[in-house]
């Protein structure tokens, strides 16, 4: 559970999840990321030279990642540890914008990627140093739209290391100062821990009563569906923690190669896949799931769709005052180091997690359906 926030909320990397098993109705010495070729990982997407090659979609904002530095223009470096000291997750590790931990870097093939790196290194009060940056007041996103990025998470191989890309909100009702957290919702594209190597997470968070916009401990919706990478679906059971960690290049696991996380974002759902298999819908209204009346239960449970389990969400417009995912949020992209099994999606460090911990990002691009 999240702690008070009274500005806008700034981390999920390392949530305690709470989505549930659902049955199946049918200055110190630094050291640089090493450049390695990745390992081939067949999908389709639109490549550099052809980036609006989706049919029905215009590409609206990108960035490739293939300038020298990070393009301010588009993102902001968010550095220190967050409101409470730990980014309400229990982290260990504090975000810097210095270039050993957010950098450009070759080996990707003809370009450059991004590459946010976590450190084992004594820093200012820390142990351990981490990359966030985001997109906040430069550019967000709302329904209408497709939301992709295309990411290896090459070194996340033991518990206690994780990367997410994932959106928080970017606009605030009528004469408020700001939103509180889950009121205004929370969407993570991609949460991939080194603990749960074999499945990606992709979640929406909520808030189920308005409460006049305050933060209440008991407030908080989280329907949260898994990707099996080697099934290319929905696992028959959400997994648990082990299993690390797994071999280099691994094609069944986010750290064997690159993956393409995406959501489509309609009026009335979100849809999350990865590689191009959705694997997580989320409907907004109640009822919507599963075609039945509007119950004022929050509904999920596996489906299988052509052959694939799907797992299937509802209800996180819950109230009036404020639809989140009826509006824009911005883009973040985050690593980080768990400090506790409790509170830390992923559970806490381990004593032989290696470090430098890097994970590269090809391009993040956001189309608008035509």
């Amino acid at each position: 559970m999240k702690p008070l926030r009274f500005l806008v909320p700034i981390a999920l990397i390392f949530l305690n999840c709470s989505n549930s098993d659902s049955g199946d109705d049918t200055d110190p010495p630094v050291t640089q990321p090493p450049v390695t070729n990745p390992p081939v990982v067949v999908i389709t997407n639109p490549t550099e030279t052809n980036i609006n090659q989706y049919s029905g979609y215009e590409l609206i904002w990108n960035d490739e990642f293939n300038t020298a530095v990070l393009d301010q223009s588009k993102w902001s470096y968010e550095t220190g540890t967050g409101v409470n000291g730990d980014f309400g997750t229990g982290q260990l590790d504090r975000a810097t914008d210095r270039t050993t931990n957010v950098s450009m870097i070759a080996g990707t093939g003809s370009d450059k990627s991004l590459a946010i790196t976590t450190q084992r290194e004594t820093y200012m009060d820390r142990q351990y140093t981490s990359g966030r940056i985001n997109s906040k007041d430069k550019f967000s996103v709302g329904p209408g739209t497709r939301i992709e990025a295309r990411v290896w998470a090459k070194d996340v191989k033991y518990k206690g290391q994780g990367f997410a890309f994932w959106m928080m909100p970017a606009q605030k009702p009528a004469g408020q100062d700001f939103i509180m957290w889950p009121q205004g919702g929370e969407v993570d594209i991609m949460e991939y821990v080194g603990a749960i190597p074999f499945n990606n997470l992709g979640s929406v968070h909520y808030a189920w009563s308005y409460q006049n916009n305050q933060f209440q401990s008991w407030n908080h919706g989280h329907k949260g569906g898994y990707y099996s990478y080697q099934e290319t679906q929905v696992p028959a059971t959400n997994p648990g923690l082990g299993g690390w960690p797994v071999a280099d290049n691994n094609p069944n696991t986010g750290s064997g190669g690159y993956h393409l996380y995406r959501i489509d974002w309609y009026a009335d759902r979100m849809e999350f896949s990865v590689d191009q298999n959705v694997y997580h819908i989320n409907y907004f209204n109640d009822g919507a799931a599963n075609g039945t009346a509007p119950d004022g239960e929050d509904f999920d449970a596996n489906f299988t769709v052509n052959g694939k389990r799907i797992f299937k969400s509802e209800y996180s417009h819950h109230f009036n005052e404020w639809k989140p995912f009826d509006h824009n949020f911005y883009l973040i992209l985050s690593a980080g180091v768990g400090g506790s099994d409790t509170n830390s999606y992923g559970g806490a460090i381990v004593p032989q997690a290696v470090f430098p911990c890097s994970v590269l990002v090809d391009y993040v691009r956001v189309y608008r359906r035509l």
